[in-house]
């Protein structure tokens, strides 16, 4: 194997729903004695997991699975309205760790649903977040992955219709169905901002500037995760002869040579990119290309910070102190979810 050059994405990796995400799992394992409970995977890579599974978490895809009176946090994805119900029944404490993105759509969705509209959801089947959104309002709600889906429902249905999106689709397959659905129905209603996740269509961009450039793409991430597999798509779109996804540097060939672009999907941690670049090990070095600079920040879920401001407050009062609790956001920001993911960190 001779690698000439490595060309790196950026941005990529982690996003800021991913960030929120794991930390707040983290918080659980530190604040609760396990097992904690999670509903789905908190986010699809499979380091992740497996390093949570270490620290004693227990994912379920039924809620009906978490022991009563036990903690359980609901993954990054967003969870059916009666999935959240049947998880505060269960009498333990529940921590919501959905991306802000998604809360928005299942917002929208509810917003039309109300005012009689047929909504067109353009997504994955089965997908957890697909899943999720579609129970907010199941009968006001269509899937949609192909042109043949929107002519179905055009003919079927009166309108009003509205067009909402999975957030970590393609770039390039939600395009190509939004304007077959402004062509077909012309006075269908869409949000002002696409529903795409920001973080999903800057790696996108990111690797496509410098995709057509290299004999070969390297994605980064698990084959559940949604936007690394627009990743792959979205290499292979822009005629990279060769694209492959791995999960680590142990499953890359060693018949890679020339130039070989690098990215890793919005739930892949930078240390499997670091494995990546060390495995290639490129004779003339890596360039980081980059086409934007993202600074999201979300918060912990709002429950996980009044239990974590009812612990300082605990502790502040054993101590005898009079200072006032507040949630350190600053302090919160700069400890990442690499951090979290480091053994050396905790």
């Amino acid at each position: 194997m001779k690698v000439d050059t490595v060309v790196l994405a950026a941005p990529r990796g982690f996003c800021a729903g991913v960030e929120k995400a794991i930390k707040a799992l983290d918080w659980m394992t530190r604040v609760f004695e396990p097992p904690i409970y999670c509903y789905h995977e908190i986010v699809h890579n499979r380091f992740v997991v497996e390093h949570f599974r270490s620290l004693g978490v227990v994912f379920v895809n039924d809620v009906a699975d978490v022991p009563q009176g036990f903690p359980v946090m609901l993954s990054a994805h967003g969870s059916p309205p009666q999935v959240i119900e049947a998880a505060l029944k269960g009498g333990g404490t529940v921590v919501d760790a959905v991306c802000p993105l998604v809360t928005k759509v299942h917002h929208e969705l509810k917003v039309r649903a109300k005012k009689g509209y047929t909504v067109l959801y353009v997504g994955h089947e089965g997908h957890e977040e697909a899943v999720g959104t579609m129970a907010v309002a199941p009968k006001s709600v269509h899937l949609i992955e192909s042109t043949g889906d929107i002519d179905s429902l055009a003919r079927k249905k009166n309108g009003p219709f509205a067009l909402l999106s999975q957030t970590t689709l393609s770039f390039d397959e939600w395009k190509h169905l939004r304007d077959y659905a402004e062509d077909r129905i012309p006075d269908i209603w869409m949000p002002n901002r696409s529903d795409l996740c920001f973080a999903t269509t800057n790696r996108q961009a990111a690797l496509r500037a410098i995709a057509t450039h290299a004999d070969a793409v390297i994605v980064i991430g698990s084959a559940n995760s949604s936007n690394t597999v627009a990743l792959t798509e979205t290499a292979k779109a822009v005629g990279c002869p060769r694209v492959l996804r791995v999960n680590s540097a142990a499953e890359l060939p060693n018949d890679l040579e020339g130039t070989v672009a690098v990215t890793a999907g919005a739930s892949a941690p930078e240390s499997l990119v670091n494995e990546v670049l060390e495995f290639l090990d490129p004779e003339n070095g890596v360039t980081v290309k980059s086409v934007t600079v993202e600074d999201e920040y979300f918060p912990p879920p709002p429950e996980l910070r009044e239990i974590l401001k009812s612990l300082s407050a605990l502790i502040e009062l054993m101590l005898y102190t009079s200072r006032v609790s507040t949630f350190d956001a600053q302090a919160d920001r700069e400890f990442t979810a690499a951090q979290v993911l480091s053994a050396t960190e905790r």
